[in-house]
């Protein structure tokens, strides 16, 4: 949240985007993995993504103003941060989640409309399978700087198989089973997920323990089961109310009763006027969804305690984007 307001710092906020929109536009010409190690100039730039010469110089100068890049005598440079994050084929590349910034852009600037119709807009397509793909490695991106936190900070010690339901990649589900060498997974999302999760879960030597259910957990059974955990990590926000009380319900229902569950979201306070990520990400849902949006903590207690969890807490982490935990445990039949 901004501290204090004043005419630059509005300003700022307004124009925002054009830097937003620099960086995207480098990362969608790959711009920065054609630099790669070695840099170069402006006809060697040009050249190599396809672009015209004089507009290819003035993005490589406000890039350079943005610091993303060093300007030289001879030509221009990636800083050792864009080096790391934004060559494709590194490690830590975020490019996959900046293209999908990128993909949902036109949605926002029709956020006026949204408000005024209660309902998604229509925008610009790049196409079903690049959308997804930026979307699925995107999450990956993001995922890898959060997880190993979670493992660590969640000791499934004892626990045996994990749900992570909508896991997308299995980000979450390599570095639980990491952290707990006796632990399984099995990751439920929709079919055309499964070719970059098994990847996933191979890079890492975990074909083996983490396995993939295809289907819709919003209209399919929760198959697989019984498990003694499960993960949900930024699956609520997309649903409508109702229809996250009947994913927590399926959810528990497929699980042991003790069995530990785990909610990863953007959660507001209860007065929903923050933290800022968050409520800003439900206005994403507004203009991308048909009925998400971000829910408070209290909310999402309510819906866990009518799905029969007990033990519940929520757990406020300094993880990116103010995202944090809720945590709860089925209830035990009484003997």
């Amino acid at each position: 949240m901004i501290k204090e307001w004043n005419v630059p710092v509005l300003l700022g906020v307004s124009s925002g985007y054009w830097r937003g929109c620099a960086l995207q536009a480098g990362v969608r010409l790959q711009l920065f993995t054609v630099l790669g190690d070695a840099g170069g100039d402006v006809v060697q730039v040009a050249g190599s993504i396809g672009a015209e010469l004089r507009a290819t110089g003035l993005l490589l100068d406000a890039l350079s103003a943005m610091g993303l890049l060093r300007k030289t005598d001879s030509g221009y440079a990636n800083t050792d941060f864009s080096r790391k994050y934004l060559v494709a084929g590194r490690p830590e590349y975020q490019g996959h989640i900046i293209l999908h910034h990128h993909h949902i852009l036109d949605g926002w600037a029709q956020l006026d409309e949204a408000v005024k119709s209660g309902r998604r807009v229509n925008r610009r397509s790049y196409g079903a399978e690049v959308e997804r793909e930026s979307f699925l490695m995107g999450m990956f991106n993001l995922a890898m700087m959060i997880a190993p936190q979670m493992a660590e900070k969640f000791q499934l010690v004892g626990r045996k198989r994990l749900l992570d339901l909508g896991g997308g990649p299995g980000t979450y589900s390599i570095h639980f089973c990491l952290a707990n060498p006796e632990l399984t997974a099995v990751i439920l999302d929709r079919p055309t997920t499964e070719p970059f999760a098994r990847q996933t879960a191979a890079k890492f030597q975990l074909a083996e323990r983490i396995d993939f259910i295809g289907g819709d957990f919003n209209t399919d059974p929760i198959a697989g089961g019984p498990y003694d955990v499960a993960w949900l990590s930024h699956i609520l926000h997309s649903n409508s109310l109702e229809e996250c009380q009947e994913c927590l319900t399926k959810t528990v229902a497929a699980m042991e009763p003790g069995g530990l569950l785990l909610i990863h979201d953007f959660i507001l306070n209860d007065t929903k006027d923050g933290p800022e990520f968050p409520a800003l990400f439900a206005l994403n849902m507004l203009v991308g969804t048909d009925h998400g949006r971000a829910y408070s903590c209290s909310e999402i207690i309510t819906m866990l305690e009518r799905a029969g969890v007990v033990d519940i807490a929520h757990h406020v982490l300094a993880l990116p984007n103010d995202s944090s935990v809720i945590s709860g445990v089925k209830k035990r039949i009484e003997s």
